[in-house]
């Protein structure tokens, strides 16, 4: 699925407007809980790119906002992403991902250690986990699981 094409069309199944639930692990930041969540994903800069607009609430009024951009990497394939959220911590420069068995995964290091993201969309259901390794640590810590239907 990922071959040079634009990014429009390999992410495809991810445009649009999408509503739904983040589970949000307990960790070091705060203790489990679950906010309503919407993403949006937009073809850009005539399909070159594809822009992701995530954002969540939580019942006690706490919220998070990110802004991502993918594109494809035309002469080395691969689907680039550069991300960044109200939480800070921008990388300097965009991660590469891969498609496994439909599912997009994205491994990338943050001030605390390595994020890892997956995003699918089946059965017209798009799910993205992330997942963290702290700095030190050998295991990977489940961060958070969003599941979305378009709205």
């Amino acid at each position: 699925m990922d071959t040079p094409k634009n990014a429009a069309e390999v992410l495809r199944p991810f445009l649009g407007r999408w509503r739904g639930i983040t589970e949000i692990a307990s960790s070091a930041w705060g203790p489990a809980r679950t906010a309503e969540a919407e993403a949006v994903f937009t073809a850009a800069a005539g399909g070159h790119a594809v822009v992701q607009s995530y954002r969540h609430k939580e019942p006690g009024g706490a919220h998070l906002e990110g802004h991502g951009m993918f594109t494809v990497d035309p002469a080395h394939g691969g689907t680039l992403w550069y991300y960044v959220d109200s939480h800070g911590q921008a990388p300097s420069a965009p991660v590469r991902g891969h498609w496994t068995s439909g599912t997009l995964g994205f491994e990338r290091r943050t001030a605390d250690g390595v994020a890892r993201h997956t995003f699918r969309v089946e059965e017209g259901t798009l799910v993205h986990t992330a997942e963290l390794r702290l700095e030190g640590r050998t295991a990977f810590s489940p961060l958070l699981k969003s599941v979305f239907r378009k709205a």
